[in-house]
């Protein structure tokens, strides 16, 4: 029996004791990834569990809950339990929270805010959906060039408390505008006589509250840091962003990305939780897309009919040609919107993006092109499958993998930076949709090829 068997078996147990108490210190001794994983578990005692945790518990696991499970306990709360998870979770947490929320429930929600809490929970709604102002919280420390390391340990012990991390400390000045960050340790080390204008390198990093979420995630992961500041235009601060919150942000944005690389609109609940008739409407359309693009193919093969009629063995490599293409173009794809999520490939960097993939098309073509004439080679020597013409059909094949490799990677590398381009997302040029505007496109190269080479032989 692994562990997550032992706490369900336990809880089990103390439910049908009914003893209330002994339920509440076993919830509170608890980590709160595994009164999540009960949650999961044993998803009708959700409320309960929520209603019988102490507050502060209550809230850290009511925050880390996906939004589907959250939105079905709030339900199931009572009023003042409602109240107090909603005044007691952190501002950054509480606006994803209500990001997620219909309008008429949002609205019920803030009325239970304190003045000060409503006022800015608004003005925390009222960035753009997938900006960098929605991740802030506007609890945090900040101290003046002139005080000295005593008055700022004096200033963290009565503020640290109310602060989401006392990790870094922010420099303003009376104006609030900010001047530097310091981190705790270089406070913790210094004299207690030293000035904090003494501390400060100049080398602020900070973020800007209508900057794009993902930009946010670049910032993380290129500076090491636990916090930064977010400002506005005149370089007030308006508070900050920790990387717990990136990492929410992160892990969404890879897995709507891999949906869309998938060949499906991304879902916005867990898999499981996703009834069929919605699963179904996300991947209907782009199955819909996908279907007509792959009736070109048949156009295709309809227009090259004659040649494929004087000459049947040519059927024979098509779906050779086509797969080969389409992998080419969605290995292209995939690389290159990595490197964008990762800041690595911008939207400059297309014609040395498209030297490389020219380049490297053309080796991997020649590479496929010789063990495709290889394999022709091999066959016909021991049982003379393709005929007396069977060297003009291999170069036939060879040359087309060549051609058709090079533009499946010419086209999977270029498509991300025409959707950047156009302000879409590039993780929208999937690889199902490359492969199949690679198979259609790759038909045209093999028969063309066909045509050129087999003239006045088989065709």
């Amino acid at each position: 029996m692994d562990e997550l068997d032992t706490l369900v078996e336990q809880t089990e147990l103390l439910l049908a004791e009914g003893d209330e108490l002994r339920l509440k210190e076993y919830l509170d001794e608890l980590n709160i990834s595994d009164v999540e994983a009960l949650i999961d578990e044993l998803p009708e005692y959700g409320p309960k569990f929520i209603e019988t945790l102490s507050i502060n518990r209550a809230v850290n696991v009511f925050r880390i809950l996906d939004f589907p499970t959250q939105e079905r306990i709030l339900k199931k709360l009572s009023g003042p339990k409602i109240s107090e998870i909603i005044n007691e979770m952190p501002p950054d947490d509480r606006t994803a929270f209500f990001s997620e929320l219909k309008g008429d429930v949002v609205k019920q929600l803030i009325i239970l805010l304190s003045p000060a809490d409503r006022k800015e929970a608004l003005a925390l709604l009222g960035y753009p959906e997938d900006s960098v102002g929605r991740l802030m919280t506007p609890d945090y420390i900040t101290v003046k060039q002139h005080w000295d390391i005593n008055r700022v340990l004096q200033h963290i012990r009565r503020y640290g408390k109310a602060s989401e991390t006392i990790d870094v400390l922010y420099v303003i000045d009376k104006d609030g505008k900010l001047l530097d960050d310091i981190r705790i340790r270089d406070i913790l080390l210094a004299d207690p006589e030293t000035k904090v204008k003494d501390l400060v390198d100049n080398r602020l990093i900070a973020l800007s509250a209508d900057d794009p979420q993902e930009e946010a995630i670049n910032s993380f992961r290129m500076n090491n840091r636990v916090a930064l500041p977010v400002v506005d235009e005149q370089g007030i601060m308006l508070g900050i962003v920790t990387v717990d919150d990136i990492l929410w942000v992160a892990n969404e944005e890879y897995t709507e990305d891999m949906q869309r690389i998938g060949g499906t609109e991304a879902l916005d609940e867990p898999y499981l939780d996703v009834s069929v008739m919605h699963l179904v409407k996300k991947r209907a359309g782009w199955l819909i897309v996908l279907f007509l693009g792959q009736l070109l193919t048949a156009t295709v093969m309809e227009h090259y009919e004659s040649q494929l009629a004087s000459a049947v063995i040519l059927v024979m490599f098509i779906p050779l040609i086509m797969s080969s293409g389409g992998n080419s173009g969605s290995q292209a794809a995939t690389l290159i919107i990595q490197a964008m999520a990762l800041g690595e490939v911008t939207l400059a960097d297309w014609w040395r993006v498209m030297r490389r993939e020219i380049l490297s098309g053309l080796a991997l073509g020649l590479l496929l092109g010789v063990l495709g004439f290889f394999r022709i080679a091999t066959w016909q020597a021991f049982s003379h499958a393709y005929g007396e013409h069977w060297m003009p059909v291999g170069f036939v094949v060879s040359l087309s993998l060549v051609g058709i490799v090079m533009w499946g990677s010419l086209v999977g590398s270029m498509l991300p930076f025409i959707l950047r381009r156009l302000g879409a997302d590039p993780a929208s040029s999937s690889a199902p949709f490359v492969a199949t505007l690679v198979d259609v496109t790759g038909l045209i190269i093999y028969f063309t090829v066909a045509t050129l080479i087999l003239a006045g032989v088989l065709l």
